[in-house]
């Protein structure tokens, strides 16, 4: 018998403003990650990613801390002699990338290994201080798993990413900040009411579609070269000229007034708006 209700595992509660915040929620455990978790975690992404009324999502843990990497009794199971890994059934950890709205992490303690790749999964990440972190692997006698030699470099320069790769060292939210790897540094204390204010303040004032294709433009151009990004840059400028989010947007600022946009239909493809690129003539 498990000792929680897998539902239970993580938590989910979407307020008035579209704001959805996911728990997770293990705190006898420090929120360690199981598979179980890894399930339940990813099929609630699924489901606000759907879910019209969302247009922000937050991630947090419960506790004092937000996910100190895999509970230590899978470790202890997957080191055994002969032991290997098996990946059926579990979803590709970055595919959460490609829902189309805004990831914001609440990291409100020690955020480590597979921690650390679900808070990196997100797209602003704020940090209580005080807030411990570690990519933890080599520590533990395994390689950067999970893809994170290819992220870390991207976000915080190759030499900061080997460093904190190769010793896997402890290093706090300040440092944390000061490597780019945070963008804010708050009391702890203080640090959902910053998260939700500016969670709340992009679910009211910006349009649900213009951040799905930001988001696509993002990740998807990391890696395209200069002039195929530029086409799809013109094609996305071409999608929303004239758009109802367009004329809302520019209407609302001019009467001096909060915008009201639509929320992000179920069916909606951020794709489209770049998919017919072109290279200006």
């Amino acid at each position: 018998m498990s000792e929680q209700a897998d539902t239970d595992l993580v938590l989910c509660d979407v307020d008035e403003d579209g704001v959805a915040t996911l728990t997770l929620n293990r705190p006898e455990r420090k929120n360690a990650w199981s598979l179980a978790m890894e399930k339940r975690f990813f099929g609630l992404l699924d489901e606000v990613a759907a879910d019209p009324d969302v247009r922000v999502v937050i991630v947090t843990g419960s506790g004092r801390a937000f996910c100190p990497g895999m509970d230590v009794q899978r470790l202890e199971q997957d080191s055994q002699p002969g032991q290997s890994i098996n990946f059926e059934g579990r979803p590709p950890m970055y595919s959460r990338r490609l829902i189309p709205k805004p990831l914001i992490a609440a990291i409100n303690g020690a955020c480590a290994g597979i921690g650390l790749i679900q808070a990196l999964i997100c797209d602003v990440r704020f940090a209580a201080r005080g807030a411990r972190f570690s990519t933890a692997f080599t520590r533990r006698g395994l390689s950067g798993e999970y893809n994170l030699p290819y992220v870390l470099p991207r976000i915080i320069g190759l030499e900061n990413a080997l460093d904190l790769l190769l010793s896997a060292r402890t290093f706090d939210a300040d440092e944390a900040k000061a490597l780019g790897l945070v963008s804010r540094v708050v009391e702890p204390e203080e640090l959902m009411d910053a998260v939700r204010a500016y969670a709340r303040d992009i679910a009211r004032n910006c349009s649900p579609r213009a951040m799905a294709v930001v988001r696509r433009q993002v990740y998807g151009d990391l890696d395209r070269d200069f002039d195929t990004a530029l086409a799809r840059s013109y094609s996305a400028m071409q999608y929303f000229a004239g758009s109802p989010d367009f004329k809302e947007g520019v209407e609302s600022f001019t009467e001096k007034r909060p915008p009201k946009f639509e929320g992000l239909p179920p069916d909606f493809d951020p794709e489209d708006a770049t998919r017919n690129s072109f290279l200006p003539g």
